[in-house]
């Protein structure tokens, strides 16, 4: 192999080569008597991400999502889901890869989680429940921030 080509550069490449639903759960524990009474619920989400490597090249990225609606002080619903992927990635590396497996790849997930939430609250005889998108790049950029300051906090402190 002629030296040049042995440093080449690696071309980024990014590939989705599996969706799937990793975890699901629904739950109506006050069913049937909370179809009794005026749906106006209270919807709580909780959401987290989490990646790991399955390989050189290869990452598992999963969306986690947990929603409770309640009515009154009733559970009517939860909803518990982990929306996974495999992702294909080289080439890319540090804070962008961070940014890739903690901010892109959940936004190609998220529209996944959101039709299976909203499949199993239909199966469950509840209205739609369309979930509002997220935007994964905001949360990254504050979980970064905080991670920073939290740095220099230590930093500072060890300093003193």
């Amino acid at each position: 192999m002629p030296e040049n080509e042995a440093q080449a550069p690696v071309q980024p490449q990014f590939a989705l080569q599996r969706i799937y639903v990793k975890d699901i759960s629904f739950e109506s524990p006050s069913a049937p008597d909370v179809f009794q009474q005026q749906w106006k619920p209270q919807i709580n989400m909780d959401l987290n991400t989490a990646s790991n490597k399955v390989s050189d090249s290869q990452y598992e990225v999963v969306v986690s999502l947990s929603i409770t609606a309640k009515i009154e002080e009733k559970v009517a619903f939860i909803v518990e889901i982990q929306q996974a992927g495999i992702f294909h990635i080289t080439g890319i590396e540090g804070p962008q890869l961070a940014q890739t497996l903690g901010a892109f790849c959940p936004n190609v997930l998220f529209p996944y989680a959101r039709e299976a939430v909203d499949s199993l609250v239909n199966k469950g005889s509840f209205p739609s429940l369309m979930l509002a998108p997220v935007n994964f790049d905001a949360i990254f950029a504050e979980a970064m921030k905080r991670k920073q300051e939290e740095a220099e906090q230590v930093e500072g402190a060890a300093t003193h």
